[in-house]
């Protein structure tokens, strides 16, 4: 089975040196075409067209598809079999949330829970049948990293954390639930942002929400001086008890959400406006007299909204105590939010997951990507900002200017 394989090889990559562009990339049609026969005939257990004991399959057809070189184009004809895959060994290999996404939609197939769009998928993935050991394998390799991730010793301290859920769809016990896929992210006292852990769970209850915490705590989670979150019950509660000694920052996107939710459609944007003067003091105690004058002129007309928003002032201004490089990304979950999203982008490709096992799977890969990605780039906060963590604040007052809404019509 094409035994001349290797020797041409050491032709083509001596004359590459020598030959311009369209001999090699000639060359490697030629080089690739025969590897990929090999590689399938050995797959297969026989050559085209040969009778033999050791055949495990049958062709069939080709896939077209081009790969991108230092040369140009090179079209490829991939042979596609009727059981099992092939997939050409001198490509790139998929990405680990490329190679979870296939693991999930195997998994879902073989399990017999396929839809159209599962099968949609799988061809756009360039993919025929699927093969109980190939999924087996995948799942296995990724589970051992993701796992291998998820329990990592956390080795420093970490000033700030973020915390905030997603829900997703999965099978369970033959029915539909939503699950909720919770994501730690936490900046390291010298500036560098690092996704710290995640968890699915049933729901938001404060047993589960300790318990992810006092997981993280395990793992070497210590130096937490602001998390920031939403006020979701449960979670507040865990926080007092695992994380007593840290300030909590409310988000303070969520405030102003569900202020404005006691607030007439028509009158949102002008409430919304006199909100936003709080947060543009340059000083906590700038900010806590302006929310006061906010509240005072909001109570005579939306008196709910008015509560809602003084009840809020402590959590909400918290992140005013720290370096005033920091307030843009410490006063919200944004951050943590956009991560979010990547996540369900990749999720709602799947839609229905069939266990939590591919859940944790897939979303833990896309994180070890954001991971490794934010691993190279740039500092979160600057050496020198955080230097400023524990350092005296000085508070400069700036008396506002007298708030004044529309009247009452």
């Amino acid at each position: 089975m094409a035994k001349n394989s290797v020797p041409l090889l050491e032709y083509l990559s001596k004359m590459a040196l020598e030959a311009d562009a369209d001999f090699l990339r000639e060359g490697i049609v030629v080089l690739t075409r025969a590897l990929m026969e090999l590689e399938a005939s050995q797959q297969v257990g026989a050559d085209r067209y040969e009778r033999s004991k050791e055949r495990r399959t049958q062709r069939n057809g080709y896939r077209e598809r081009t790969w991108e070189t230092r040369v140009g184009e090179i079209p490829l004809r991939i042979p596609k079999l009727r059981e099992g895959t092939y997939y050409p060994s001198f490509l790139e290999p998929r990405r680990p949330a490329e190679q979870a996404l296939l693991g999930v939609v195997q998994e879902a197939y073989v399990q017999g829970v396929s839809t159209r769009k599962v099968d949609a998928l799988v061809q756009s993935l360039g993919l025929e049948g699927m093969d109980k050991s190939k999924v087996s394998r995948i799942c296995q390799e990724l589970d051992a990293v993701v796992e291998e991730f998820r329990n990592r010793p956390l080795r420093g301290e970490y000033p700030y954390l973020w915390l905030d859920a997603l829900y997703i769809k999965v099978r369970q016990n033959h029915r539909i639930v939503n699950m909720a896929l919770v994501i730690a992210i936490g900046v390291s006292a010298t500036g560098e942002r690092e996704i710290l852990g995640m968890a699915l769970g049933a729901s938001e209850e404060a047993a589960f929400w300790t318990e992810f915490l006092r997981a993280l705590v395990r793992r070497g989670l210590q130096g937490v001086e602001l998390v920031i979150s939403d006020a979701h019950e449960g979670l507040k509660e865990a926080l007092g008890a695992v994380l007593a000694g840290a300030t909590w920052q409310r988000c303070r996107v969520h405030l102003m959400r569900n202020v404005l939710a006691h607030v007439p459609k028509g009158d949102k944007a002008m409430v919304a406006v006199a909100i936003r003067t709080v947060f543009a003091q340059p000083s906590q105690e700038a900010a806590r007299q302006q929310l006061a004058e906010v509240v005072r002129v909001m109570e005579p007309r939306w008196p709910q909204a008015a509560a809602v928003l003084a009840g809020g002032a402590d959590d909400v201004l918290a992140y005013m105590t720290f370096p005033h490089e920091h307030w843009t990304r410490i006063y919200s979950t944004n951050p943590l939010e956009r991560l979010n999203r990547e996540v369900k982008r990749r999720s709602d490709v799947v839609g229905i997951f069939p266990n939590e096992e591919a859940t944790l799977r897939l979303a833990g890969a896309v994180l070890i990507e954001i991971d490794d990605e934010w691993k190279v780039g740039r500092r979160y906060f600057s050496q020198e900002s955080m230097g400023k963590l524990h350092a005296p604040q000085g508070d400069v007052l700036v008396l506002p200017s007298p708030l004044r809404l529309a009247p009452v019509r």
